[in-house]
C-alpha cells in the first residue's frame, strides 16, 4: 500500500519546482509502518525519507493519516536544510 498520496506528490513536485530543482536528483523513501494484524479502523502510517542527491542530505517525516509531512518539507527546504540541491541526478522512488 502506498502511503503518499497524489495530491500530496503534486504538493512535493510543486515545492521543487517553486525552487527551480531538478526532480532527478531528490529520492524518496516510503515504509509502511502500520500493523498488519490491527483492524481496518486504526489509520494507515509510516514514513517518508526524502534525500538529495547531490548533496546526500536528507530528512524523514511521519507521513499517513493525520499527517502533514508535505509543508514539514517545504519549511525545511525553504531553511537550506538539503543544501544547494540544483544538481541533477537520476531519480529514484522507493516503497519499503
Amino acid at each position: 500500500m502506498e502511503l503518499i498520496e497524489p495530491d500530496e506528490m503534486r504538493q512535493y513536485l510543486n515545492i521543487l519546482n517553486i525552487h527551480s530543482c531538478d526532480v532527478a536528483n531528490f529520492a524518496l523513501y516510503e515504509v509502511d509502518t502500520t500493523d498488519p494484524l490491527s483492524d481496518e479502523l486504526l489509520p494507515i502510517k509510516g514514513y517518508v525519507h526524502i534525500l538529495c542527491i547531490s548533496t546526500a542530505r536528507w530528512r524523514e517525516y511521519p507521513i499517513g493519516d493525520g499527517t502533514a509531512w508535505v509543508p514539514a518539507f517545504g519549511r525545511d527546504f525553504a531553511a537550506g536544510a538539503f543544501g544547494d540541491a540544483n544538481a541533477g541526478v537520476a531519480s529514484t522512488v522507493f516503497v519499503c
